[in-house]
């Protein structure tokens, strides 16, 4: 390390090493992009969507978003989970829409037949990861406990 006087004080310069090190963890872990595709537009257009990044391994929720399924946007819906994926995780993505058809609760997460849910395994590469997903009531799984 070298010391640069000026005066009564003195300038501690680090090594070039030690910015590299801060930059690199500041950067830990990559990316990734949640979205509908336009097939959630004409079921669930302008419903409220609520989506959960949960790492498998520990159960831990490690990020939550919300938003409004577009009924004429592609994509519909569209979460950013940035620097969330550690390489070789194991990941879920659990959302639902707050439908309420034939009942249920704005603003609250009711029975699959009320309120559309989700839950989506996404793997980490190493890289930055985007998943696409298609309407698909045929797939639903509870995930309201997610949320609460």
């Amino acid at each position: 390390m070298s010391t640069i006087s000026l005066g009564r004080r003195a300038l501690f310069a680090l090594p070039l090493f030690a910015f590299s090190t801060f930059s690199a963890l500041a950067e830990e872990g990559s990316d990734l992009t949640f979205q509908g595709d336009a097939s959630f537009g004409g079921p669930h257009g302008g419903q409220s969507i609520q989506a959960a990044l949960i790492d498998t391994a520990s159960g831990e929720v490690l990020g939550m978003e919300s938003g409004e399924v577009s009924a004429s946007a592609e994509p519909a819906f569209t979460f950013e989970f940035p620097r969330a994926l550690q390489e070789g995780g194991n990941y879920e993505v659990h959302y639902w829409i707050d439908s309420n058809f034939g009942g249920g609760s704005v603003g609250r997460c009711d029975e699959m037949q009320n309120d559309h849910q989700w839950s989506i395994p996404i793997e980490a590469d190493g890289g930055n990861v985007s998943h696409v997903e298609t309407h698909d009531p045929s797939t639903l799984a509870s995930v309201c406990d997610t949320f609460e």
